[in-house]
């Protein structure tokens, strides 16, 4: 027996109801009974021709890595890009989107989380004014089929043989990582080219890449020349890191910089927003958050100075000039790739290309030392 959407083949998966099997592996998405092949949608290819325009030029070192980058894929290769966090991932691979939709291909973006794909598409719809782009994720479904469809890898499920290029954004990040059945119907819903964009591959990319499967491009410098930013480690108490964090808070208020403070559970993501509530404008972000969207809105207006938020806001978000204080830091939730990605919300802006990001801890992890080593390298790269 094998699932057609998912590719399970594993037999303690299937379920017999009235003498037809069905894979339950994948059941989320709607039941298929084995031996039913997923339902073709029919999805419209742009027609016309749309302009790219970008708010800044690429930079030599974008052009390069896009040369390099269209070439693979015009020779029926997928590819890795490894880029350090706001090198410019997204803009460098809207040229060859231009080249699809005016070509009259089907492209699609698929993103882990539903903030970042809200993000993206306001990014699209700025750089191609000429089509429709829609946004599939979580609470915008009622319209699923546009001239560029960026969406959630959950919502793949709906485009079965459906994209010429699929970019696929953060392909190491929850819960794309590790997950064989995202994995198994992004591969169905792609019947051309795939490009994997990411500051944090994982071994099994790599993997991928050092068999020859795919290939890969870098880079590891900003639009704006700086360097990453390397994060201060201050280790203490629970009662120490607390004190720490007011003062690091109170020098910001006083330079009237925002801060992003990452913590690692809800539960204290509430307690520091109680806390401070009294001393700064704060509000707690995290996944229960009830108007996600309003909220960071609102933050990118500055009616907010902190925002304690969990890894919820780890990727893809940008907000201009902020600095980044992880609260535990050496708190098991923040892993390598999870702390480079946080510290990677700092100086992402042209106009203020640098700032600050603190480690507070009990002590040293393993994932607060090799982030560290590995954001060095990067900037040893540039």
């Amino acid at each position: 027996m094998k699932c057609d959407r998912c590719q399970n083949e594993d037999n303690m998966y299937f379920y017999l109801d009235k003498e037809v099997y069905y894979c339950r592996k994948c059941i989320v998405f709607g039941r298929i009974n084995v031996g039913e092949t997923v339902e073709k949608k029919t999805y419209t290819p742009f027609v016309g021709e749309t302009h790219l325009q970008l708010e800044y030029p690429l930079t030599k070192y974008q052009k390069k890595v896009m040369k390099t980058l269209k070439e693979a894929i015009y020779n029926d290769k997928d590819v890795l890009v490894f880029a350090a966090t706001g090198a410019g991932k997204t803009e460098m691979v809207m040229e060859i989107i231009e080249e699809y939709l005016n070509g009259g291909k089907k492209v699609g973006i698929a993103i882990a989380r539903r903030q970042v794909v809200l993000e993206i598409r306001e990014r699209m719809a700025s750089a191609f004014k000429e089509i429709d782009v829609v946004a599939v994720c979580e609470g915008d479904t009622d319209i699923v089929d546009g001239d560029l469809i960026v969406c959630t890898m959950h919502q793949l499920y709906r485009y079965y043989d459906c994209f010429d290029l699929l970019i696929m954004d953060e392909i190491d990040a929850f819960p794309y990582a590790n997950n064989d059945v995202l994995e198994a119907i992004a591969q169905q819903s792609c019947r051309g080219n795939k490009i994997y964009l990411t500051a944090t591959p994982d071994e099994k990319m790599l993997d991928e890449v050092k068999a020859g499967n795919i290939e890969q491009v870098e880079l590891f410098v900003r639009p704006h020349g700086y360097p990453l930013i390397v994060p201060a480690i201050k280790i203490g108490s629970l009662t120490k890191q607390t004190i720490e964090l007011y003062l690091l808070l109170k020098n910001n208020h006083a330079r009237k910089i925002q801060t992003l403070v990452f913590v690692p559970t809800i539960a204290l993501s509430k307690q520091l927003a109680i806390l401070f509530k009294w001393v700064f404008t704060c509000r707690g972000f995290t996944s229960k958050t009830i108007l996600k969207d309003k909220l960071i809105q609102e933050y990118r207006d500055k009616k907010y100075e902190v925002l304690f938020c969990t890894t919820v806001l780890e990727r893809g978000i940008t907000i201009k000039g902020v600095d980044v204080i992880v609260y535990f830091a050496n708190h098991i939730v923040f892993s390598e790739a999870s702390l480079i990605q946080i510290v990677g919300r700092v100086g992402r802006s042209m106009d203020i290309p640098d700032g600050n990001a603190f480690y507070l801890a009990e002590s040293r992890s393993d994932s607060m030392k090799k982030s560290i080593e590995m954001i060095k390298e990067m900037n040893r790269a540039i």
